[in-house]
């Protein structure tokens, strides 16, 4: 599954932020955190469906 490893990163990254903001208390920060975790989460939505689309490429030639 393409999940597995194209926005990992960043929602690592972005869960990381958000618990640093929470704890110091700093909106900012933890805003940037949840907008971090969701680049990651579309990454992960968009790497699923070109893959599904890829596949349903290759069943249509085969």
């Amino acid at each position: 599954m393409a999940s597995d490893k194209h926005g990992m990163k960043d929602k690592v990254a972005g869960k990381l932020k958000e618990v640093e903001g929470k704890l110091t208390d700093d909106k900012s920060r933890e805003g940037e955190g949840k907008l971090q975790k969701l680049k990651g989460k579309i990454k992960d939505k968009a790497a699923d469906l070109k893959d599904d689309l890829k596949d349903k490429g290759n069943k249509r030639e085969g």
